[in-house]
Parts: C-alpha cells; structure tokens; sequence
C-alpha cells in the first residue's frame, strides 16, 4: 500500500465500519483523555490514536492505543489463536489495525468494588510513582463535577489525573509505537483535534476536514497542510454518552 491520501481514508472508513476506530462516545468508556499521532517512512504510514478512560468491564482504567497503518509491527503471535485458521480470519479483519491496552494506573486499595474512591486510601500508583488522590473540593477547578459530591467515581478521578497528570496517563513513547514500525518518524502529535461522531453511519473520516488533512499529511509528508478550520472537540465534555450504558 502507497501513502496516496485516498487508501488511507479508504483504511480508516473501513475500521469504523467493523468498530475498531475510536467513538469517544463509546457507551462503555468514561473519556478522560485523548492524543493522536501520525509517522511515516518512505514505504509506509501510521496514525495512532490514544483513549484514556475509564471502562467498569476492564475494572481499572486504561489507555488504549488504536494504531493504523500501511503496515503493522509485531502483530499477535499466531500462536496465541486457536487454529491458522483463525490467525487467518484476524489478519483479513484487521490488515491495517490494532489496539493495545495498558493501565497506568495501578491496583490498590484505592478503588472499591462499587466503581467509587475509596475513602480512606490518599495515595494511587501512576507509573510506578506515587501521587496524593485529590480531596473533594479540587475537582471543581477542572471542570468535573461529581455525580455524588461525598463520593468520587474512578471515572472522575481518571478526569482528575488526566488534567493534572496528562503525560503519564497516556501513552509511554514505547506504548504509542508499540504497533509502528521502528524505522517511522513521528511527523505529527497533536493533544486535540475534531473527531467525527462516527457513531453516526453518515460521518467518516473521508467526509471530515480533520482527517482529509492528516491523509494528505501522510501522503506527503508536509505537516503544513494541516490547517484545520472545525474547533477542536475531543474533550471528554464533549462526549456525554461515554461510559453510559
């Protein structure tokens, strides 16, 4: 595959038809953070998108990192499948994607068996480093305002930390290339950008501003030709009916 901007509509189309590129309203994750990043070789291109959040199922929070590309790194060992068969079947489904999860965010005592802080526990573990849980009153300041004001849900705590501590709630360098192969450049990273409500069969990438732009830019390399006009909405204020069902 060459890096013509319509094949790389053309994959990402594609993903959001067999669910594998990111609604931020995703019904089962609470959004807390994004970052979307583009890399590229003379042979191929990429573009990853990192979700942090909140998911009740995955019971701790995770970032996930949602890779794209011409060609893919280190994909699932065969082995891990129950037959070739089935190794076979993965590959025809996702050519050109991947998601990976990781949690920063370590398991303590620090989260209760209902979703909530527990009260009690002040610190949580974020990368190895330990850092004060916030008290009430200092979420306010950043927008989130609990559901319980005695209480804080994990989610709400992801939103906390993703405002204080938004380097280490996304993506480690080796996490957002954990799919990218080593001999790509990261030509772009963007912490904000228009995302297309892909919920919604009628909206694509092929039909958004945003990611015509950032095709173009993996086509041809000239970060240049990013000039988006749509204000930036991947806020998790904008998504309402994330973690919802």
């Amino acid at each position: 595959m060459d890096h013509a901007a319509a094949d790389i509509l053309s994959v990402l189309d594609r993903c959001c038809d067999e669910f594998t590129f990111p609604m931020l309203d995703n019904g089962y994750v609470y959004l807390a953070a994004t970052r979307l990043s583009l890399h590229r070789s003379d042979e191929d291109w990429a573009m990853v998108i990192e979700v942090f959040g909140f998911s009740p199922r995955a019971g701790l929070p995770q970032v996930g990192v949602h890779s794209f590309g011409s060609r893919l790194h280190d994909r699932d060992d065969p082995g891990a499948f129950a037959s070739a068969q089935a190794y076979q079947n993965y590959l025809a489904v996702h050519p050109h994607d991947d998601s990976r999860y990781f949690e920063p965010v370590a398991k303590g005592d620090w989260q209760d068996a209902e979703e909530l802080v527990a009260v009690g526990p002040a610190e949580v573990l974020l990368r190895g480093r330990s850092r004060r849980l916030p008290a009430l009153d200092e979420y306010a300041p950043h927008g989130i305002e609990l559901e319980d004001p005695s209480r804080a849900s994990v989610f709400e705590l992801c939103r906390y930390l993703a405002a204080v501590e938004r380097e280490f709630v996304l993506a480690t360098s080796g996490e957002q290339r954990v799919s990218v192969r080593p001999d790509m450049t990261r030509l772009l990273q963007l912490e904000e950008w228009h995302h297309p409500n892909v919920v919604d069969t009628a909206e694509r990438p092929s039909g958004s501003e945003t990611f015509v732009q950032l095709a173009r830019v993996l086509e041809t390399g000239a970060v240049s030709l990013y000039q988006p006009t749509a204000a930036p909405n991947t806020h998790w204020r904008h998504w309402p009916e994330g973690g919802t069902l």
